[in-house]
């Protein structure tokens, strides 16, 4: 039987964050809201792309027949369907990406990266790449790179356990492998 002292207890202490940990927090989270936008101003200025349309197009280069559901793309990309879908409009237009029907099942709408999207990724890797070099794996070193890769698919397994979607542990799908362009696209 609960008592009015039951229901007034707040339960169990958060952990908080000590003085080190809260310093490592702060570091991490400004790195995760600013590392973007500074990828994606690179992107802009050099190569007439945004940062998640580049992902999409390096995540269609690594599929096979360059071609994905765009809900399984949804996923690669970390972006939801109508993010998604504003994106692969706008690389639409440009020539780069197609969206059809897929043959087999009329609801389920492919996306492909054409030949000329191919050679956009192609042109815009190289700049890209050293970027994010200079950015992150020149900081970091090889082994702490692989280190931070290594913890970033543990906080991305944690985030499945927490019910969100994330990116394929290998950042691939099943049976595929990386085009060359991906390869230069350092994926």
């Amino acid at each position: 039987m609960s008592t009015s002292a039951d229901a007034a207890d707040p339960g169990p202490e958060p952990r908080w964050l000590d003085a080190d940990e809260r310093q490592s927090w702060l570091a991490f989270s400004g790195m995760l809201l600013t590392l973007p936008g500074v990828l994606d101003a690179q992107l802009q200025r050099e190569a007439d792309l945004t940062l998640f349309g580049y992902l999409v197009m390096a995540g269609l280069s690594d599929a096979r027949d360059r071609t994905l559901r765009m809900s399984e793309l949804s996923v690669l990309t970390q972006g939801s369907l109508s993010r998604l879908s504003h994106a692969v409009a706008k690389l639409e237009r440009n020539g780069w990406v197609v969206r059809r029907p897929c043959p087999g099942n009329g609801r389920v709408t492919i996306a492909t990266l054409t030949d000329a999207g191919l050679a956009k990724l192609e042109d815009a890797a190289p700049g890209h790449v050293e970027f994010v070099r200079r950015l992150v794996l020149d900081p970091a070193g090889r082994e702490g790179f692989a280190h931070l890769g290594e913890l970033s698919r543990r906080i991305l397994g944690a985030s499945v356990d927490a019910g969100c979607p994330t990116v394929p542990a290998d950042g691939l799908r099943p049976g595929t492998a990386p085009s060359d362009a991906a390869r230069s696209a350092g994926r």
